[in-house]
């Protein structure tokens, strides 16, 4: 058995912050080869619609139709898709996506409005997004589940059109994103994948429609391109890498930890899996069973390269310091295998999800628990949140002034407009203060 290579930390080493620095840095691999690649991509989309759709669809997806209405799947075909699944598989897909919807119900936000003391009528009011665009993996794996994740939020937020993208490399069609998407209510799927189903979803062909907001995962050249049309419509995230942070207090069963760091070190190379305790024997634990379960990964080469360029076994002086360290790193998913996790919750500032005991393996939150999958990476949990239904909703701000409130807020936006020199503005406000 030969021992998993992984990288052994210590925080109380001299340069143990630039060591932990090195580990966490990810630098984007979109050169300028690829932004170029990807802006031609999108201008052959924008000036020659479908039949550029059709040429990029056989050039990079090897998938040859004679137009670009035979890259859409009919609700017929769907449906058959679903009937075509295995009891077992089907009843888990509804498990999932009952469990995801009621979840996202708790979410919706709900329009208000107040009158201030001169009458004046402030508020809030929330409207659904008209049309979203989904796009679903479809190269290395098939991911059912990011259908649910993503088009469910979207359905209980009140979208009235979501149209999905998921390539079919070689025209073969996966049946559970088939059926995922039948189940989800998908309203339109076209079997179209890679920069040039972004560049269709944000500028509309003859065949697919253009959409307002574009969310769901990609390679390398789906995120370049949804950074090129953001603005012309809006995107959810640029996720990087998945991630997953362990603090375990040496308590859980090693085995238990190991196949937790195996769960996100399995989706690629790039994949970060981090453990922090105080405990060097169970650290040391960890490593062992690690090298007994890879014999048993059908991704081992994937999970052996994962945690040797970007994995992690770290040795801290206690709780408390592994929870300032979580808070440095902000990970997608950070697990808390603890006696009292609800403790340790609360102190957690920047975290996309948050798993809470020794029971709760990461891996029930990507596919059932209820909460969405779809979480800020590569430390943007800082500044950003989980994919949700109120990433489907948008405000608009509501002002409504009585005769009194118009003259009084009139005469303090009057005296500030012409402050900075805008005087139309100043005398647009003026007309509506009462004369004594």
């Amino acid at each position: 058995m030969a021992e998993i290579a992984i990288a052994r930390l210590d925080s109380s080493t001299s340069g143990f912050d630039q060591e932990l620095e090195k580990l966490l840095a990810w630098e984007e691999q979109s050169d300028v080869e690829i932004h170029q690649r990807v802006l031609e991509i999108i201008e052959a989309i924008k000036k020659k619609g479908d039949a550029a759709l059709v040429d990029c669809t056989a050039r990079f997806d090897h998938h040859s139709v004679s137009s670009a209405s035979d890259l859409e799947l009919s609700r017929g075909q769907l449906e058959e898709a679903w009937h075509s699944l295995e009891p077992q598989e089907a009843e888990a897909l509804k498990i999932a996506a009952e469990r995801i919807r009621v979840y996202a119900e708790h979410q919706k936000l709900e329009s208000w409005q107040f009158r201030d003391e001169d009458g004046t009528l402030l508020g809030q009011q929330i409207k659904p997004l008209d049309k979203v665009g989904v796009y679903v993996p479809g190269g290395k794996a098939a991911y059912p589940s990011s259908v649910l994740m993503n088009v469910i939020p979207a359905k209980v937020a009140g979208v009235s059109e979501i149209i999905m993208v998921s390539p079919a490399p070689g025209g073969k069609r996966n049946s559970l994103v088939m059926a995922a998407a039948y189940l989800a209510g998908v309203n339109r799927l076209f079997l179209i994948g890679g920069a040039q189903a972004i560049a269709a979803l944000a500028w509309g062909t003859e065949t697919v429609p253009c959409v307002d907001k574009i969310v769901g995962p990609g390679n390398i050249y789906v995120a370049t391109a949804k950074k090129l049309v953001f603005g012309r419509v809006g995107i959810d995230m640029i996720a990087g890498p998945s991630e997953i942070l362990i603090i375990c207090d040496g308590k859980t069963d090693p085995d238990w930890i190991a196949a937790d760091l195996f769960s996100q070190a399995e989706h690629d190379e790039d994949a970060q899996s981090i453990l922090l305790s105080p405990d060097q024997e169970f650290l040391d634990a960890v490593q062992k069973s690690m090298s007994c379960l890879i014999e048993k990964m059908d991704r081992d080469e994937v999970i052996r390269e994962s945690l040797a360029t970007r994995g992690a076994l770290v040795k801290v002086k206690d709780i408390d310091e592994a929870i300032l360290i979580a808070n440095r790193i902000a990970p997608e998913h950070l697990e808390l295998s603890l006696d009292e996790p609800e403790k340790v919750a609360g102190r957690i500032e920047h975290a996309g999800a948050i798993f809470m005991g020794r029971y709760t393996a990461e891996a029930v939150g990507d596919y059932c628990a209820g909460p969405n999958h779809v979480l800020p990476t590569s430390g943007t949990a800082r500044f950003s949140s989980p994919l949700g239904v109120y990433d489907f909703q948008k405000r608009s701000s509501l002002i409504g002034c009585t005769p009194d409130g118009a003259s009084r807020l009139g005469e303090t936006a009057a005296l500030l407009a012409r402050g900075e020199g805008l005087v139309a503005h100043a005398v647009s406000a003026e007309y509506r203060i009462k004369k004594h």
